[in-house]
């Protein structure tokens, strides 16, 4: 299967390669499980007592108070004396004096003072397997005791997928949302919001997943007369994760297009949860674009022997995109472009030792950027098709779009990874600005992932890479926020560590950005035992304060920089 950009490292990564905890100690390192089986929801209130506020859509990036305050040291000082254990009624003796360690411990790193900052919503993805093949609710008197202490520490909400393969399993436009509606009402009497994702791919297959999920029966079948109906490599290998974009306007689903199936999956559904919209539960759908839900081409599929960090391959050669390339080469005037590169390598290859990738290669030649413009442009089309649907489908609610975070190879020329992806984004060209402006043409958030990926320990595990994430996260955001679009974000590795955390933090809240841009929320990944451990979750709940622009009472803020970031503010001209 297509492996997402959010698990590669999990198989390719040195075991402990990427977490480096700041705050635990050694007598912590077995701690206690937090919740054993999750069978002492009784410890834990189920509602928060308070005025909470929310995410507006219509604000773009949010609302927020827009002047950052910093706190001085000796307002952390007294916050910290005067807390008591009132202050953590949900936790455990075992917790509070893990997290009494943890405040006496001095930070090994210096971070900035989030307090008064914009407020970032919190989303909490629900386990793969929470709905069965049978669309029923898998075990709800655990997933109840867990959703109270998410809702105990003010998380905003949960994302859940609604699987394709689940609920069209057996017949077209027959329906089952049966798990799914049990859930909402779970979600809704404990106040809490849901992400929903419209998941027309497979699960399954990928580094992480512990369910199966394939398409959904009646497509299979087809797929067995016309294999043509899924993604193809040059070497005719066939990726049934999902549906190819050259069938979006052919009539091959039993009388249907595929957009048209989307649409009338994505219709039912906003009919069946009429009342779920209505009362604002459900905040956001986030739309399914391509394998793993991400706009992409499925170029790096590790059933096919792809391995960090391989080009991948380009996934053009089904008959229908064939037909559109030969179309678009005939416009052109050129009919023998009308092919796939020959020279582009395999999966595992790496940029320098391919004719076309190389520096200098045949990718910045005239076939090559006709090649390259076509096949980033049948990506972005396709993705401007299903928005414009999901628009009609779900006419007032705030919909997103998922885009990957292709970075090995970003330190290239040819930027070959995310060529193979179909994202057009040499060293001599901004590939993203042009899907930045198709998601502002159906007013869409743009949800990009790897967050808290640093660059230095790419540089360190795998320079062979030559990978870039943090260059990427802020050519990426950048471009969203400069066409004017929210942009929400969610971790690429199960992070559980400060390091971590302060990463996602300083790319969600941008420091002294002159315009306040932000993002508009987050999406951790994922609700697990390993996050409900207590020293993780002692760290969770600090981590959703600072998003939410709270103080801590334990923060080892650097004086120097503090006072220059006050500084800054001093001197900035006045509007």
């Amino acid at each position: 299967m297509a492996i997402s950009s959010a698990q590669i490292f999990r198989s390719s990564r040195p075991p402990n390669g990427f977490f480096r905890a700041t705050t635990t100690s050694s007598s912590f390192s077995n701690a206690q499980t937090f919740l054993a089986s999750f069978g002492v929801a009784s410890r834990f209130r189920s509602s928060v007592a308070g005025s909470h506020r929310r995410w507006k859509c219509e604000s773009g990036y949010g609302t927020y108070a827009t002047n950052t305050q910093f706190r001085t040291m000796a307002v952390l000082k007294d916050e910290r004396e005067e807390r008591t254990e009132d202050d953590h009624p949900l936790i455990d003796d075992s917790v509070a004096t893990f997290q009494s360690q943890v405040e006496d411990k001095p930070a090994e790193i210096r971070e900035r003072d989030f307090a008064g900052t914009p407020y970032i919503p919190i989303y909490v993805m629900l386990p793969l397997g929470t709905i069965d093949m049978n669309s029923e609710l898998v075990d709800p008197e655990g997933l109840v005791n867990q959703l109270k202490i998410l809702k105990s520490i003010n998380v905003d909400g949960v994302m859940i997928d609604c699987w394709w393969g689940i609920v069209e399993a057996h017949s077209p436009q027959v329906y089952n949302w049966s798990g799914y509606r049990k859930l909402f009402q779970i979600v809704r009497d404990l106040h809490l919001k849901l992400q929903v994702v419209m998941s027309f791919h497979e699960c399954g297959g990928n580094v992480g997943d512990d369910v199966h999920i394939p398409l959904p029966g009646w497509v299979t079948e087809i797929g067995l007369s016309n294999p043509d109906i899924y993604f193809t490599d040059r070497e005719g290998k066939r990726n049934t994760e999902c549906l190819t974009w050259g069938i979006d306007k052919e009539r091959v689903l039993k009388g249907r297009t595929a957009v048209e199936v989307y649409f009338d999956y994505m219709r039912s559904f906003r009919v069946e949860f009429d009342e779920f919209f209505e009362d604002g539960v459900i905040s956001e759908i986030e739309v399914g674009l391509g394998p793993c839900g991400e706009l992409r081409y499925p170029s790096y599929p590790a059933k096919h022997g792809w391995r960090y960090p391989g080009i991948g391959e380009f996934q053009c050669y089904d008959k229908y995109l064939m037909k559109s390339l030969t179309k678009a080469a005939e416009v052109r005037g050129h009919s023998n472009w009308a092919r796939g590169p020959d020279n582009a390598g395999s999966y595992n290859s790496t940029p320098h030792k391919t004719g076309f990738f190389r520096d200098g290669g045949e990718y910045d030649s005239y076939y090559g950027r006709f090649f390259l413009n076509w096949y980033s442009r049948t990506l972005i089309d396709h993705g401007d098709r299903v928005l414009s649907l999901a628009n009609l489908a779900f006419e007032g609610t705030c919909i997103a779009a998922k885009l990957s975070g292709i970075h090995w190879w970003y330190k290239t020329a040819s930027h070959a990874a995310e060529l193979t992806a179909g994202f057009y984004n040499p060293a001599n060209r901004d590939g993203y600005a042009p899907i930045a402006t198709m998601f502002k043409k159906h007013e869409a958030a743009l949800n990009f992932t790897c967050v808290e990926l640093r660059t230095l320990d790419q540089h360190e595990d795998f320079p062979e890479a030559l990978a870039d994430p943090e260059g990427l996260v802020w050519q990426v955001l950048n471009a969203a926020w400069d066409a004017c679009i929210p942009v929400a974000s969610e971790n690429a590795l199960n992070c559980h560590d400060r390091d971590g955390y302060n990463k996602i933090l300083v790319n969600a809240k941008p420091l002294n950005d002159p315009d306040g841009r932000h993002l508009s929320a987050f999406t951790y990944l994922r609700l697990s035992p390993a996050l409900m451990e207590a020293h993780n979750f002692a760290e969770f709940e600090r981590f959703i304060k600072q998003m939410h622009g709270e103080a801590v009472s334990d923060l080892q803020v650097d004086l120097e920089t503090m006072h220059a970031d006050v500084m800054d503010e001093e001197v900035a001209p006045q509007d």
